[in-house]
């Protein structure tokens, strides 16, 4: 039985086992939900983020949920750290079967305002940094006939203002996705994303946000029953990183609580 107040992960489903995934952002939010998701259903995973203690406690609690976690501190946003992280994960584990890219940063303010270099920074790690994971993992991935699952967001279809740089991001991140799907599915590879929206994270509290924002624009993008836990994107990550989604390719799973509707 579950104690209270406890993620209940996988209900015993074990569609992980043998199976080796690298997960970006993993130190917190979504990434660490979703690297104990996997793990849960026997997954081995490399787990990588630049936030060293997070990232370390994220890979043990790996392995306390029944599968097993490698820390390997990683800026999504250098070419060279994406191309050792997968190096790593091949040199210990000897495969990788999936990618999530969840490494993710969310600058706010008015758009005439906004600082050139805040919005260099979060294109460099939202956008570039999938890319670049991408791009390294390629290899392998083909190989083993495995899958990427990209973060879009709810963004990407109705957007939230004051965002202007976010929301440019997690648009390429769609497309790209779509894009990976297309040029790589005749080779066997899966490429899809999660669209998260009105998720309980640390990104939850954006710095920046106006002090004169206009909250009922605020609102248009906002849950109809508030805000979710991690878990219920990690779930959605699971499956479209098994091969329960064998025949889903080049798709979004769209999770925000009807905000969008």
């Amino acid at each position: 039985m579950t104690a209270p107040g406890r993620v209940s992960y996988g209900g015993g489903m074990k569609r992980f086992d043998n199976k080796v995934v690298l997960v970006t952002g993993a130190a917190s939010g979504i990434g660490r939900a979703a690297v104990e998701r996997i793990a849960s259903e026997g997954g081995r995973l490399l787990c990588v983020d630049v936030v060293e203690d997070a990232l370390v406690a994220s890979a043990q609690r790996a392995g306390d949920v029944g599968g097993e976690g490698i820390a390997h501190p990683c800026d999504v946003s250098r070419v060279a750290q994406c191309q050792k992280a997968v190096a790593a994960c091949l040199e210990h584990f000897g495969r990788l079967d999936a990618l999530v890219n969840m490494a993710g940063i969310l600058r706010m303010g008015h758009t005439a305002e906004f600082p050139p270099e805040q919005w260099q920074r979060v294109l460099d790690v939202n956008l570039s940094g999938t890319f670049y994971m991408c791009q390294a993992a390629l290899p392998a991935l083909l190989e083993s006939k495995g899958n990427i699952v990209n973060a879009a967001s709810a963004i990407s279809f109705r957007t939230t203002p004051y965002a202007a740089a976010y929301a440019a991001s997690k648009g390429g991140v769609l497309s790209l996705s779509r894009m990976l799907a297309v040029e790589y599915g005749p080779r066997g590879l899966r490429v899809n994303a999660v669209a998260p929206g009105s998720i309980d994270t640390p990104m939850s509290v954006p710095p920046g946000l106006p002090e004169d924002a206009d909250y009922k624009l605020l609102q248009r993008s906002m849950a109809l029953t508030g805000q979710a836990g991690p878990e219920v994107i990690a779930a959605a990550i699971a499956y479209l990183a098994s091969d329960d989604a064998r025949h889903v390719n080049g798709e979004h799973i769209l999770i925000d609580g009807a905000a969008t509707a």
